[in-house]
């Protein structure tokens, strides 16, 4: 099999963990931590609003836990950079559709949605010829627990701490 030969079905990541609009910065940060991705799909339903990078959270990245946790990451989503591509793309023109974008992952849809993702580290793979085409179906998982910051509460009066000239 030749890389001109692959397609995106052929290429593609199918188990992905995405994340729905209305979910925090915080919890998209957790889920790509404890997951080990750098990219989040942002969906609604089995329509894909955008990809979410690790990237774009830093960039973000304002205030403390609880400032996170009250932002919605659709608001985090450029709507210029959209690319998409479908499983019986070729992979040279999911690479070109990658680098015109300026994006380094795109996800693929079929009529019923999200199917997979495409990484860079995937179309370098590919180009490797360590691709081991699966014919397994796909899955896309969101909301696997949802998170809450635990702010201290100061209950308790402060004791001052000794200087060190009471020492």
């Amino acid at each position: 099999m030749t890389v001109e030969s692959l397609t995106a079905a052929q290429v593609m990541s199918r188990i992905l963990v995405a994340v729905k609009p209305a979910e925090s910065p915080l919890m998209a940060w957790e889920l790509m931590r404890r997951a080990g991705v750098h990219h989040l799909p942002v969906v609604d339903g089995p329509h894909v609003l955008g990809l979410l990078t690790r990237e774009d959270l830093a960039a973000s990245w304002s205030g403390g836990p609880q400032e996170q946790s009250t932002r919605h990451v659709r608001d985090l989503l450029d709507p210029a950079r959209r690319p998409r591509v479908r499983p019986e793309t070729p992979l040279t023109q999911v690479a070109a559709v990658m680098l015109d974008a300026g994006v380094d992952a795109v996800p693929v849809l079929s009529g019923d949605g999200l199917i997979g993702l495409i990484s860079a580290r995937d179309v370098l793979s590919a180009v490797a010829g360590r691709v081991v085409p699966s014919q397994e179906p796909s899955e896309v998982i969101t909301g696997m627990f949802h998170l809450e910051p635990v702010l201290p509460t100061r209950s308790e009066p402060v004791l001052p701490t000794r200087s060190w000239r009471q020492a």
